[in-house]
């Protein structure tokens, strides 16, 4: 009974001194974790993206011969579907980019051109009626411009601009180059991952046979199951959603005959895919683009999208992804507000499935508990 008592007081007197020790440390600790998150960054993007694909790459595999014995077609069904999924994804956002960029720079570059002339209609018009404005025209008259201490002043900025711009674009090249090598790293890693992944899920099973008890890999294998079916469930669902009402924005806009429908409908599906705000950011968007068509339309436009958005989110969405993932209105919304509060963007994407499985799991584990007791 000593024993036991004296070995409680020990690991007691450790868990503290650890915890003394996190808070004592807790900068240092926090910039060792944020070191290894950074070096770790392409290998946990290389995660995402197997994870992703891998929901593609099992149905590519069902219709890639399913009932064949051939050893060769065997052999290649799974680098083969591989090379589809990733064709098939580089092929969906290649087809969003050449949709949606074109349009954007000829919005961009019809509004630059509008501009001027209208910069040039004010400024006539102030030398045409500024004998009517009295006080402009004084103003004007007492106006003492040092025109060779500006020009100093012009070239001594355009010369620290210079430096500035030259000291930006060297940064924005470096951290491009970074991103890219770190995409490139990530999707090779997927690959082996996508590969291999029978073999990985064999060995971290040995792993929780030879460490952990059968209830707890049980309990293990049932948290991580319901993770993994929230995640796909959202995945696909979320997609399916997004393809629905991309098409139908692109459709109405073609019949009431607005500028940009195709583009818009685009631009609508891909940020429907953040949940709650993505549509309000493709709005935005297709507002901006048929405003510098038809200021007038483009009231219409948010006018119907509203209305479009009022039905998605009471009938398609519901049937799409609610039911899918099985989590109230309610707590979606909280999710994609913390999760974007924490990881921006990042965080609606992983915020909505994972409050979905939590829910899940609580959800079971209370109604596991009020059943033990009656």
């Amino acid at each position: 009974m000593g024993k036991n008592r004296y070995g409680t007081y020990c690991v007691i007197g450790v868990i503290a001194a650890a915890v003394c020790l996190f808070v004592k440390k807790a900068d240092q600790i926090a910039r060792g974790v944020s070191l290894i998150f950074a070096a770790a960054a392409p290998l946990l993007l290389g995660c995402i993206i197997a994870y992703v694909l891998n929901i593609l790459l099992k149905r590519l595999e069902k219709f890639y011969f399913p009932r064949t014995n051939r050893e060769a077609l065997v052999k290649s069904r799974r680098p083969v579907c591989i090379l589809l999924s990733f064709v098939c994804l580089f092929l969906i956002l290649a087809f969003i980019v050449n949709l949606v960029v074109p349009e954007l720079l000829s919005s961009i570059r019809l509004i630059t051109d509008e501009i001027p002339p209208a910069m040039e209609s004010v400024r006539t018009w102030a030398i045409a009626h500024s004998d009517e404005i009295p006080a402009f025209q004084d103003s004007l008259k007492r106006m003492d411009i040092d025109w060779q201490n500006m020009a100093k002043k012009t070239v001594d900025f355009l010369v620290a601009g210079a430096g500035g711009i030259f000291n930006s674009v060297v940064s924005v090249v470096s951290k491009a180059f970074g991103t890219i090598t770190k995409v490139l790293i990530g999707t090779i890693f997927s690959i082996y991952l996508l590969n291999a992944k029978e073999r990985l899920c064999c060995q971290a099973d040995k792993i929780m046979r030879a460490f952990l008890k059968p209830e707890t890999r049980k309990k293990v294998r049932y948290v991580a199951g319901t993770f993994h079916e929230a995640f796909t469930s959202f995945i696909v669902g979320q997609c399916m959603e997004a393809v629905i009402i991309g098409c139908l924005c692109a459709l109405g806009m073609a019949v009431f005959r607005m500028p940009y429908a195709v583009m818009t409908g685009a631009v609508v599906g891909v940020t429907a895919l953040i949940p709650v705000v993505g549509a309000y950011l493709g709005a935005a968007v297709g507002a901006f683009m048929v405003f510098t068509v038809n200021p007038l339309q483009s009231v219409f436009f948010v006018v119907f999208l509203v209305i479009l958005q009022q039905l998605e989110g009471n009938l398609i969405y519901p049937k799409v992804v609610g039911a899918s993932i099985g989590l109230p209105g309610l707590w979606v919304l909280a999710a994609v507000t913390i999760g974007g509060g924490v990881l921006g963007v990042g965080g609606m994407l992983l915020g909505v499935p994972l409050a979905a499985a939590v829910y899940r799991l609580f959800k079971g584990a209370v109604n596991k508990r009020l059943k033990g007791r009656t």
